[in-house]
């Protein structure tokens, strides 16, 4: 019975994270840090916003985006690398937005 409860406590848990993150080893005394993307370099303790849009600090980095999972057929998801989010449109008319249901991410 133990099991069980800890097996549901664990997938309870997993669903609360954001697979859209990852974490960055620090060693103690470092001062900055790299970013892998661009192979810029930053100071600890700085925020950044790389040029794969992905929100960084040294300890890591998360999408600054939500990615559209459920929309209407008939529409088409978009990335907008400058805005850094999608855009869902009609697929035969770019100028008509459609709703977003559901979305992963931020």
């Amino acid at each position: 019975m133990k099991y069980l409860a800890l097996a549901l406590l664990l997938c309870a848990l997993l669903s609360l994270t954001n697979s859209q993150c990852f974490v960055k080893p620090q060693t103690y005394g470092m001062t900055h840090c790299k970013d892998d993307m661009d192979e810029t370099w930053h100071a600890v303790g700085s925020k950044w916003r790389n040029s794969k849009c992905w929100d960084c600090t040294c300890r890591g980095c998360c999408a600054a985006y939500a990615t559209p999972r459920q929309f209407p057929d008939d529409c088409v998801s978009v990335f907008d690398s400058k805005r850094c989010e999608y855009v869902v449109h009609k697929r035969d008319n770019p100028t008509e937005l459609c709703p977003i249901f559901a979305a992963t991410g931020k």
